[in-house]
C-alpha cells in the first residue's frame, strides 16, 4: 500500500542519478577525441585539484564534483584498453558504489567492470582503495584484467596473494588500488597489530573499500571470526583414544511419538551442530576410558569426547573437508574451494585428524581475532556489489549501515525458471538429474549442474559416466581446482556439461559458445610451458575433456550441426568436447613454434615458474601500451590464435542460442535463497536465452533438518512411485518457510557473534592503539613514567584508608610495596612520609619515582646509549602481547560460562560486558605494573671489551 502511495523508493533513487548520467554521456563526446597521453594527463589534473584540499570532508565534496568527468575518462580508457564500454546502468552502479551503498546487479551485468569507476575516482586522493574478492584467483584475475584500465590512466595497482612475503605485501598496499581477498586483508590487519617493529606493518590507513560478492563476505562468512593462533602442547594420544571410544558409542534415534527418550549413547542436533552424551553415554565412555569422571580437572576427557563425536557425525569427508597429502584440508562451505593452511580451532581439527588416522598436529590457542563485521567497519567508507542482496537488506542496514540499491539490467531477462521437481528419495532425484542432463545435452545445449558438496558432485559424475556423457567436474579436489579456468572457459560450449560444487564467486561468466579469449591464452600457455617452465615446479598442461564414446551422444563428430559448423570454417574442426574449438592452421602452428624459439633464447630454457609464465601471458593479453618486443610477439600470437578460435566459437554461439542457451540444474535448495539465485543467475546473462530447474528430494538436508514434522507427514502421505516427481504448493511453501527459518537462525548467530565481539572490539582498539604508539616510539619515557605514576597512586589507595586518622596508616607496609617495584628507593623510610595527607603522599611518591627513573636511565645510558628507549619498547610490547593473549583466553572462557546465567534471569550479554570490562581494567593495571617492575629490575650485560 505504501509503495502505491509513495512510489518505489528504489526507482526514486535511480531517478536521482539520471542528470549525472546525462553529464557523463555529454562529456564522452569531448573525451573521445583525446590522444592516449591527453587522456592519461586527466589523472594528474584531477590529483592536483584534490591535493589543494587537506580536509577529508571537503575532499569528498570535490570527488562528487569530479565524478562525471572521471567516470567519462574511465569509460573511454576501458573502451581503448579492454574493448569494453560501460553501459549506462553500469555507470549508475558506479555512482551507487561511490556513495557507499550496495549495488545489486544480476549475474553477467559486468560488476567487475563497474568497480573500475569508483575505485579510480577514490584512488585520486592518494589514500588507497581496496577492492575485495572472495578468493585469490579472482583477486589476481581482476588486478590483471581491470587493472589494465587503472595502469593505462597512470595509477598503480597492487595485488595481495596468500603466499606473499611481508615486503611484497607492503609494496602492494602502498599502491593506489589494491586487489585482495577478505581473509588476507583481515589477517594482515591482525598481523600488523602483532608486529614488533614499525617496518613490519604492511597496511596503511583505511579509506575506501569495494567488496565484490558482498553478501558472501559480509553475511555468509561473518558467522566465523578471523583468528590467528599459536601452538600449545596438548597430549595427542587423547585425541586418538577419544576417536576409538566414540566408534563404540551408538547414536540415539529421533525421539519417539510417545515422548520417551530413545535409547542411545549420544544425541545429535544438526540444526545447532552439537552432540550431547546421554547418561548411558557418559557411563559407557567412563568405563571405556577407565576413568571415574569425564570432567575431572586433573584429567579432563569431556572436551575430547565431544569433539570426537562432532568429527564423527557433523564433519563429513568430501563435504566439510578433503584429505590431501596426509592432511585434512577444510572446504569452504560458501565457495566450494579448499582452504589450505586454515584449521578449525578448539581441538576440532585434531579430532578430525584422529578420525581419519592422519598425523595429529599440535593444538592452537588464540593470539588475535576479529569478526568480519568489526573489521570492515574500520573503513570510513564501505561499498559492495552482488547479484543477490535484497533478501538480506535489513541486516546490511542494521549491522553495516549500508543501503541496497537494485540496478536494472542492461537488457530484459529472457531466462525461464522451470517448476521444481520433488522426489520421494534422494536416489530417485539423482537419477532424474542425470536423465535431464542427458536430454538437454543431446539437444546441443550446455548444462551447468550445481551440487552442494564434493561427495554429491562425484555421485552425479558416476551416473553421467554410466550414460557415457562427457562432462567436467569443478569441485574442491585439487586436480579439479587447477583446471578451473579451463573448465569455465568451455562451460558455455555446445553440448558441454559442467558439474560445480558452488557457483557463488566463481567470477568467470559462462559465455555461450565458449570464451575464445581464455582459450587462446590457455593454448599459448600449453605450447610454451614445456620449454619455458621449470620441470620441478610440477606444471601440468591443461587436460582436455576426453569424450568417452563419440557415437553415443547427439553431439559427436558426425552430428549434423557439427558438419554445418565445420563446413563454414576455414579451420580443421575437432570434437566440441576437447579443450579447444578447432585445430590451428599450419601457419598459426609455425607462429607458435617460432615464438617458443624466440622466448627460450630470451628467457632461458625451462627457467620460469608457472606463475612467471602466467604473468607474462596476462600482460601480453592486456591492451596497455608496452615497449617490450617479446611481450608484443606474445600478444600477436595470442591474437592470431584467438582470431581462429573466434570463427568457430561464433558459429557455436549461434547454434547454442538457437537451441535455447545454457540450462542450469540445482540439485538441492541451499540454506539461503541467495545462493539459489546465484546459481540461477548463471543462465540468461545479458538477455541471453536460458532455463533453470531445481530437483529436490524429501530427504534433502534443508527439508530434513528445518522442515519439521510437516514434511515428515508428507513423506508418509505420498504413496506414489519414487521416480515420479511430486508437485505440491504445500511442499513449496514448506521449502520457502524452511529457508526463511534458516536465514533467520543464521542472522541471529551473526548478530550474537557481532554483539559479543563489540565488547572485545572496544578493548581491541585500546590495546592496538597503545601498541601502535609504542611501535612509532612516540614519547616512550613519558608513557612509562605515566605507568609508574598510576602504580604509585594505586599503592597509596591500597594501603591508606582515608577514613582512618593518618597516625593509624600502615606506612611501613606501603614503603615496602613501593620498594618492591622501585628498588632504587631502598633508602625511603616511613618517617620520610609521616604527616603527609593522601594527595601530598601521592605527589611525593610520584616525584620519587621520576627521580629514580632518571637515575636508572643515567646508569644505563652511561654504558649503552639508546638502550633505555629500546628496553621501554621491548617491555611494553612484551607485556601487552602476553597479557592480551591470556585475556583472550579468559574472555573465551567467560563467554562460555555466562550462557548459563540466562537461567538465573540475567542477560548473558550484559554479564559478559560488565565482567569483561572489569577483566580488561585488571589486565591494563597488571601491564602497567609489570612494565615498571621490569624497567627497574633489568640490568644490561656489560659491554664487550675489545
Amino acid at each position: 500500500m505504501l509503495k502505491l502511495l509513495l512510489g518505489d523508493p528504489n526507482a526514486r533513487k535511480l531517478k536521482r542519478y539520471q542528470p549525472i548520467l546525462s553529464d557523463i554521456n555529454i562529456l564522452e563526446e569531448e573525451i573521445s577525441p583525446l590522444t592516449d597521453d591527453e587522456l592519461r594527463a586527466k589523472t594528474a589534473l584531477f590529483r592536483s585539484q584534490l591535493d589543494k584540499i587537506s580536509n577529508f570532508d571537503l575532499q569528498r565534496e570535490c570527488l562528487d564534483e569530479l565524478l562525471p568527468e572521471a567516470f567519462a575518462v574511465v569509460r573511454e580508457a576501458s573502451k581503448r584498453v579492454l574493448g569494453m564500454r560501460h553501459f549506462d546502468v553500469q555507470l549508475i552502479g558506479g555512482m551507487v558504489l561511490h556513495e557507499g551503498q550496495i549495488a545489486e546487479m544480476k549475474t553477467g551485468e559486468g560488476k567487475t567492470l563497474v568497480a573500475t569507476l569508483p575505485s579510480y575516482l577514490n584512488a585520486l586522493t592518494g589514500r588507497g582503495v581496496h577492492v575485495v574478492t572472495v578468493n585469490d584467483y579472482l583477486a589476481r584475475r581482476d588486478a590483471e584484467w581491470m587493472g589494465q584500465v587503472h595502469r593505462f590512466l597512470g595509477l598503480s595497482v597492487g595485488l595481495i596473494q596468500q603466499d606473499m612475503n611481508p615486503l611484497e605485501r607492503r609494496k602492494n598496499y602502498q599502491c593506489d588500488i589494491t586487489y585482495a581477498t577478505n581473509s588476507e586483508l583481515g589477517f594482515d590487519y591482525l598481523r600488523d597489530n602483532m608486529a614488533n617493529d614499525i617496518n613490519e606493518i604492511v597496511q596503511k590507513n583505511f579509506q575506501f573499500c569495494i567488496i565484490d560478492e558482498v553478501d558472501s563476505i559480509l553475511i555468509d562468512e561473518a558467522r566465523t571470526p578471523l583468528i590467528i593462533s599459536g601452538q600449545v602442547e596438548r597430549p595427542q594420544e587423547k585425541y586418538q583414544k577419544a576417536a576409538e571410544v566414540v566408534l563404540a558409542l551408538q547414536r540415539a534415534a529421533e525421539m519417539g511419538k510417545d515422548g520417551i527418550d530413545p535409547e542411545g549413547d549420544y544425541e545429535v542436533d544438526e540444526k545447532q551442530r552439537t552432540c550431547t552424551l546421554t547418561d548411558e553415554g557418559f557411563a559407557k565412555s567412563e568405563q571405556l576410558l577407565n576413568v571415574s569422571d569425564l570432567y575431572d580437572p586433573k584429567d579432563p576427557w569431556a572436551h575430547y569426547i565431544t569433539n570426537a563425536l562432532k568429527a564423527k557425525e557433523l564433519f563429513i569427508k568430501d563435504v566439510n573437508y578433503i584429505v590431501r597429502s596426509n592432511e585434512a584440508v577444510i572446504v569452504d562451505e560458501f565457495t566450494g574451494r579448499v582452504m589450505p593452511g586454515r584449521r578449525w580451532s578448539d581441538g576440532q581439527h585434531q579430532a578430525i585428524e584422529a578420525k581419519e588416522q592422519l598425523p595429529i598436529q599440535p593444538e592452537t590457542q588464540t593470539l588475535a581475532s576479529i569478526t568480519y563485521q568489526n573489521f570492515f567497519l574500520l573503513y570510513p567508507r564501505l561499498a559492495g556489489m552482488t547479484g543477490t542482496a535484497k533478501t538480506e537488506e535489513v541486516e546490511f542496514e542494521k549491522t553495516y549501515q549500508l543501503e541496497t540499491t537494485v540496478i536494472p539490467t542492461n537488457r530484459p531477462r529472457s531466462r525461464e525458471d522451470w517448476v521444481d521437481q520433488v522426489f520421494k528419495t534422494e536416489a530417485a532425484k539423482w537419477r532424474a538429474v542425470a536423465n535431464e542432463t542427458a536430454q538437454i545435452h543431446n539437444q546441443g545445449r550446455p548444462v551447468l549442474v550445481g551440487t552442494t558438496s564434493v561427495e554429491k558432485s562425484e555421485v552425479l559424475s558416476a551416473l553421467l559416466s554410466e550414460q557415457k556423457i562427457p562432462h567436467n567436474l569443478l569441485n574442491a579436489k585439487p586436480e579439479n581446482v587447477e583446471r578451473e579456468a579451463e573448465i569455465v572457459a568451455q562451460a558455455g560450449r555446445a553440448g558441454a556439461v559442467t558439474i560445480a560444487t558452488n557457483m557463488a564467486g566463481r567470477g568467470t561468466d559462462i559465455i555461450l559458445g565458449g570464451n575464445s579469449d581464455y582459450m587462446a591464452r590457455l593454448k599459448v600457455r600449453e605450447a610454451l610451458a614445456p620449454k619455458l617452465v621449470k620441470p620441478e615446479d610440477g606444471h601440468k598442461p591443461p587436460i582436455p575433456l576426453q569424450r568417452q564414446d563419440q557415437s553415443s551422444t547427439g553431439f559427436g563428430e558426425e552430428n549434423e550441426n557439427s558438419k554445418n559448423i565445420k563446413s563454414q570454417t576455414i579451420t580443421k574442426s575437432v570434437p566440441v568436447s576437447s579443450l579447444y574449438p578447432c585445430i590451428l592452421t599450419d601457419d598459426t602452428e609455425k607462429v607458435l613454434i617460432e615464438l617458443e624459439r624466440k622466448l627460450v633464447k630470451a628467457w632461458g630454457d625451462r627457467k620460469l615458474s608457472p606463475i612467471d609464465l602466467e604473468d607474462r601471458i596476462s600482460t601480453a593479453a592486456e591492451k596497455a601500451p608496452t615497449e617490450d618486443p617479446l611481450i608484443k610477439s606474445l600478444r600477436e600470437a595470442i591474437s592470431t590464435v584467438k582470431s581462429e578460435y573466434d570463427v568457430v566459437v561464433k558459429q557455436e554461439e549461434k547454434h547454442v542460442r538457437e537451441v535455447g542457451g545454457l540450462h542450469v540444474i540445482g540439485t538441492e535448495r541451499h540454506e539461503s535463497r541467495r545462493v539459489d539465485n546465484q546459481l540461477r543467475g548463471r543462465a540468461g546473462r545479458q538477455g541471453d536465452l536460458g532455463s533453470t530447474r531445481f530437483f529436490l528430494s524429501l530427504g534433502d538436508n534443508l527439508l530434513r533438518i528445518f522442515g519439521g514434522e510437516r514434511v515428515a507427514s508428507l513423506m508418509n502421505a505420498f504413496r506414489v512411485d519414487e521416480d515420479i516427481p511430486i508437485e505440491s504448493g504445500m511442499l513449496t511453501r514448506s521449502l520457502e518457510s524452511a529457508q526463511k527459518k534458516v536465514e533467520t537462525y543464521y542472522f541471529d548467530i551473526r548478530k550474537q557473534v557481532f554483539e559479543y565481539d563489540e565488547v572485545m572490539n572496544n578493548q581491541r582498539r585500546a590495546v592496538y592503539s597503545e601498541r601502535h604508539r609504542v611501535l612509532e616510539g612516540i614519547e616512550l619515557k613519558k608513557q612509562v613514567i605515566g605507568y609508574g605514576e598510576r602504580t604509585m597512586q594505586e599503592i597509596v589507595f591500597a594501603y591508606v584508608n582515608s577514613d582512618l586518622p593518618s597516625e593509624e596508616w600502615d606506612l611501613q607496609q606501603l614503603v615496602s610495596k613501593v620498594q618492591e617495584f622501585v628498588y632504587l628507593l631502598d633508602d625511603l623510610k616511613p618517617s620520610d612520609i609521616k604527616g603527609l595527607d593522601i594527595d601530598e603522599l601521592q605527589a611525593f611518591l610520584q616525584e620519587q619515582l621520576r627521580n629514580a627513573y632518571d637515575l636508572k636511565e643515567t646508569q644505563i645510558e652511561k654504558d649503552r646509549p639508546g638502550l633505555m628507549r629500546e628496553a621501554e619498547r621491548f617491555f611494553i610490547l612484551q607485556q601487552i602481547d602476553t597479557l592480551w593473549r591470556e585475556h583472550l583466553q579468559a574472555m573465551d572462557a567467560l563467554r562460555e560460562s555466562v550462557g548459563l546465567r540466562g537461567y538465573g534471569q540475567k542477560d548473558p550479554l550484559i554479564e559478559y560486558k560488565n565482567e569483561g570490562y572489569d577483566m580488561f581494567l585488571e589486565m591494563m593495571t597488571n601491564m602497567r605494573r609489570n612494565v615498571i617492575y621490569s624497567m627497574f629490575m633489568f640490568q644490561p650485560a656489560p659491554p664487550e671489551k675489545n
